[in-house]
């Protein structure tokens, strides 16, 4: 089973096919395979949330899944978010609460986001806290991601920004 089958899926919303051999992690799919550098590889065991990416719509880690599980998923990676050199409004509010550092663990953090916001459009400051721990950062301690992630959930529901 050591031959390369070929993986169609959709990846920031466009259609595309390309050879994986049957045990390619996802993250490497996507960096190596087409050109998606923004998917970061940290711990390579699921632990730091680096990678996380959108599959179907739900947050995963791209490293502890293969590429040829994502036959006919939709996909979107960090660099799907922006609008052209529109920045998503998440991206904007994390560059506003300056939640960015490094930056390593932004895209993660960034898709995490957007998962638990869809999941839960009023999260509560514990819940949002709880919910991006799964992403692991060493530099911002949290403070302006959580900001951001409150102002992104009242934004997405319709309401004032929680900055104002």
């Amino acid at each position: 089973m050591s031959g390369k089958r070929t993986v169609s899926l959709t990846v920031n919303g466009r259609r595309l096919s390309a050879a994986a051999a049957p045990r390619l992690l996802l993250s490497d799919f996507l960096r190596d395979s087409l050109g998606l550098t923004g998917t970061h590889v940290g711990c390579e065991h699921g632990v730091c949330g680096a990678c996380t990416v959108l599959v179907d719509g739900e947050a995963v880690r791209a490293c502890l899944m293969f590429a040829v599980q994502t036959e006919g998923a939709d996909i979107m990676t960090i660099e799907g978010l922006a609008d052209g050199d529109t920045p998503h409004p998440l991206q904007r509010l994390f560059s506003e609460h300056r939640a960015l550092q490094c930056g390593f663990c932004t895209p993660g953090m960034l898709m995490m986001a957007i998962d638990l916001v869809a999941s839960n459009p009023s999260p509560s400051e514990a819940q949002i806290r709880d919910g991006m721990s799964a992403v692991l950062c060493r530099c911002t301690g949290y403070e302006g991601m959580v900001r951001a992630v409150a102002a992104y959930a009242a934004e997405m529901r319709g309401g004032a920004r929680a900055d104002e």
